[in-house]
C-alpha cells in the first residue's frame, strides 16, 4: 500500500516509474555500491522516546562524547583548518536573515546579492581571474565540477590528476566523473611535487594541486601549463585562497580553471559544515558557458537604465534548463560565501600577506623542531605551506601518546605517516610543546634494547 504522505510509494506507481526508465527494480540504482558496503538487514533502531525530556537527555549524552579541538592543543588539518576567525565573520553570518535562510540564501534580498557580488569580486582579484562562481558544497565538488567543465569544453573524456592529492578528494573526483570521464593518476616525484607525465590529445585536463596533500608548494606550474596547452588540454589548479597573499595565483602561470575550498577564509573547523567550493576562470565565453553554478554580477533591471546585483547568464543553469542542463546546479553554500567576503574585506591585501608570511615561517619552524625531536620529515627541502608529513615507527602509538599529553598531533595518513598542520594560530610555544611531546613519545623506554 502507498505511504499516506508519499503517493509515489504505491506498488503500481513504483512499477510504472521503473518501467518508464527501464530499470528492473530499485536495487539497480545501487549496483555500483560494493556488496560488502550494503546493509542486508533492517536497521537496529532503538525504541522511540515517549517524552521530550528523554530525547533531550539522550542527545546531550551523545554530544558529550565529542571533543572540541579548541579544548586541546590541536595540529589537525587535512582539509579543515584552525585559522583565526575574526568576530565580525560570526556576527554577520549569525544574522537571522542569513543563518536561518535556506543555504544562507533568503528569498528576499536583505543585501544578499550585493554581499555575494562583493565576495566574488574580491575572490577574482585575489585569484587574478575574471569569473568566480557562487560557492558550491565544498572544494571536492568544485574540483570534480571544474574537471567536468574541462571535459565539456574540450570534448574529451580523460583527465590526468596529481597523485599528491588527498585520498578522499580523489575518490570524490572519481565518483563525480564516473562513468564517462576517465581519471588517470600522475606520479609523485621525490620532491613531493607532481612527477613527469605524458599527455596526448585525448586528455581534457591536467589537474595540479598546490599546496599538495603534504603541504608541498608546486614550483613547476608554468612548465605543466605549457605541457597541457601543447596538446589542447586545460590546466586545472586546486589551491587554498589563504595562500595567495604570499604565493603567485595559478592564473599567473597559465591556469585555465582554479578551484578550491574557502573554509580557511573565516570559517571555524566543523564536522560536516563550514566548507564551500569555488571555481574561477578567465572571461572566456566558451568556458564561462560551462559553469553549472550560479554567477553573480551587475545586471540590468526591468527599468531601462537601472542596474542591480543578481544572476548573470542564468539561462545556462539547470534552474533555467531543468533536465536539459549540462550539470546540476546543486545547493549553493551562500552563507559561507558571504562570510568569506567579510573576511577578505577585513583582511585586505596587507592582512593576507601577513598571514601567509606567518604560516610559512611557523611551518618551517615546526618542520625543524619535529626533525630535531626524532621524527623523519618528508620532503624537507621543498617549500611547504601550513602542512607537512612526518614518518615515525608507529603513527597510531604516537598520536595516542600525544593525546595523553593533551595534544592532537595531526592526521594519520598511514601506519607510519602523520600529517601535521600549523597555522597563524599556533604560537612558537605551542610548536615547542608538540616537539617536546613527540620527542618523549619517540624516545626509547628505559631498558629497551639499543
Amino acid at each position: 500500500m502507498a505511504h499516506p504522505y508519499i503517493p509515489n510509494a504505491g506498488p503500481e506507481t513504483r512499477a510504472a516509474m521503473l518501467a518508464e526508465i527501464g530499470a528492473p527494480d530499485v536495487a539497480e540504482f545501487y549496483r555500483d555500491i560494493p556488496a560488502e558496503l550494503r546493509l542486508d538487514r533492517p536497521l537496529e533502531l532503538p525504541a522511540p522516546f515517549a517524552d521530550e525530556q528523554g530525547l533531550t537527555r539522550h542527545v546531550r549524552g551523545l554530544l558529550a562524547r565529542n571533543t572540541d579541538p579548541a579544548a586541546l592543543l590541536s595540529f589537525l588539518g587535512h582539509g579543515c583548518y584552525p585559522h583565526y576567525v575574526p568576530a565580525v565573520c560570526d556576527e554577520v553570518n549569525g544574522r537571522g536573515e542569513f543563518l536561518t535562510a535556506y543555504a544562507g540564501e533568503p528569498y528576499e534580498d536583505h543585501g544578499r546579492f550585493q554581499a555575494l557580488f562583493e565576495y566574488v569580486s574580491m575572490m577574482a582579484e585575489l585569484l587574478e581571474m575574471d569569473v568566480v562562481n557562487v560557492p558550491v558544497y565544498d572544494g571536492y565538488q568544485a574540483a570534480g565540477t571544474a574537471l567536468r567543465m574541462a571535459a565539456r569544453r574540450t570534448g574529451r573524456a580523460r583527465v590526468m590528476v596529481s597523485g599528491a592529492i588527498a585520498a578522499d578528494k580523489l575518490a570524490k573526483i572519481r565518483d563525480y566523473l564516473t562513468p564517462d570521464v576517465e581519471v588517470l593518476l600522475a606520479p609523485v616525484a621525490d620532491s613531493g611535487e607532481m612527477g613527469e607525465v605524458g599527455l596526448d590529445d585525448t586528455f581534457a585536463a591536467l589537474y595540479l594541486e598546490t599546496p599538495t596533500v603534504h603541504g608541498v608548494i608546486e614550483t613547476r606550474g608554468r612548465e605543466l601549463a605549457d605541457l597541457a596547452h601543447a596538446v589542447g588540454a586545460l590546466l586545472v589548479v586546486g589551491t587554498d585562497p589563504i595562500t595567495l597573499g604570499v604565493l603567485a595565483p595559478p592564473a599567473s602561470y597559465g591556469a585555465d580553471l582554479v578551484c578550491g575550498d574557502i573554509q580557511s577564509l573565516g570559517m571555524h573547523p566543523q564536522y560536516g559544515g563550514g566548507q564551500a567550493g569555488f571555481i574561477a576562470s578567465h572571461d572566456d565565453e566558451r568556458l564561462v558557458a560551462e559553469f553549472p553554478s550560479r554567477l553573480f554580477g551587475i545586471a540590468p533591471t526591468a527599468v531601462p537604465g537601472e542596474y542591480g546585483f543578481g544572476d548573470v547568464a542564468y539561462d545556462r543553469t539547470s534552474f533555467a534548463l531543468r533536465e536539459e542542463g549540462k550539470e546540476w546546479v546543486g545547493t549553493a553554500a551562500a552563507l559561507w560565501g558571504i562570510t568569506a567576503g567579510v573576511y577578505l574585506a577585513l583582511m585586505g591585501p596587507r592582512g593576507m600577506r601577513e598571514i601567509g608570511e606567518t604560516i610559512l615561517a611557523r611551518t618551517r619552524y615546526a618542520m625543524r623542531a619535529l626533525a630535531a625531536a626524532g621524527a623523519v620529515v618528508r620532503h624537507q627541502e621543498a617549500p611547504h605551506f601550513r602542512e607537512f608529513a612526518i614518518e615515525v615507527p608507529d603513527a597510531d602509538a604516537l598520536l595516542a601518546a600525544l593525546r595523553r599529553h593533551g595534544v592532537l598531533g595531526g592526521v594519520r595518513l598511514g601506519p607510519r605517516e602523520v600529517l601535521v598542520c600549523v597555522t597563524e594560530q599556533h604560537a612558537i610555544a605551542d610548536i615547542d610543546t608538540l616537539a617536546a611531546a613527540v620527542h618523549a613519545a619517540l624516545a626509547p623506554a628505559p631498558g629497551d634494547a639499543q
